[in-house]
């Protein structure tokens, strides 16, 4: 055994986690459905190049009007 070694020793945080994960067995369920909505998303390269390719650089200074040249 090493000498760093805590046998049994559940933090805090751990015996929170598995009070909850006991209290609702569902929960690790419903954050994989909730992460699938959100973020588990099928990524269009096509469309995210033309979309790339289509953007217009911002001038150093985007408050500043430009000069007509009629007058």
């Amino acid at each position: 055994m090493s000498f760093f070694a805590r046998p049994h020793y559940a933090s805090d945080a751990t015996q929170f986690i598995d009070s909850l994960k006991a209290a609702k067995p569902t929960l690790e369920q419903e954050q994989r459905q909730g992460r699938a909505l959100l973020w588990d998303k099928r990524i269009d390269r096509q469309w995210q190049a033309e979309a790339k390719a289509a953007q217009v650089p911002q001038k150093p200074y985007v408050y500043q009007t430009q000069p007509t040249l009629e007058g």
